[in-house]
């Protein structure tokens, strides 16, 4: 397998087009963050927030590499690797490709943690969640690991 499965397509709209005619970069986080919802979704077996009693997640960190410009009506689509997860964390990576031309335009990693909402606390994933995840781990060991997983902002060249 070449590469992680998709998990969320859009276009790009007008509300997300900045003064330079390409869209802005908090929009690039926009479009990965339904990606991570719709991996979360996913995990919880496609049940809802209503039936999830408010074993959620939230995101601890995000980093995000802008790597091709993506502009008005441009259809694109987002892959999520697992890279890694335990009792109550899961690190994501994703790549949001450009369907025209296949063009990767930006890389997003996140590390995310179980949290319940009604309590207001860190939790360790509920069982289906927790069984879930190491399923898709095993899955998706088959994957390479991306060239900018694991990495964080420096000055010097890598």
């Amino acid at each position: 397998m070449n590469d992680a499965p998709r998990m969320h397509e859009t276009r790009i709209k007008p509300e997300w087009i900045d003064e330079y005619g390409h869209m802005n970069v908090a929009h690039y986080v926009t479009v990965c963050d339904q990606a991570t919802w719709a991996f979360w979704n996913m995990v919880n077996g496609g049940n809802g927030m209503d039936d999830r009693d408010g074993h959620e997640y939230i995101i601890l960190e995000s980093h995000i590499n802008y790597i091709n410009e993506v502009i008005l009506d441009d259809p694109v689509y987002v892959t999520t690797q697992l890279i890694a997860h335990d009792d109550k964390r899961f690190i994501l990576f994703h790549k949001m490709w450009r369907e025209t031309d296949g063009a990767l335009s930006a890389t997003n990693e996140v590390k995310g943690l179980a949290f319940n909402l009604k309590e207001r606390r860190i939790e360790n994933f509920i069982g289906d969640v927790h069984e879930a995840l190491a399923k898709t781990q095993k899955e998706h060991e088959a994957l390479d690991l991306p060239e900018q997983a694991g990495l964080g902002i420096a000055l010097k060249r890598r």
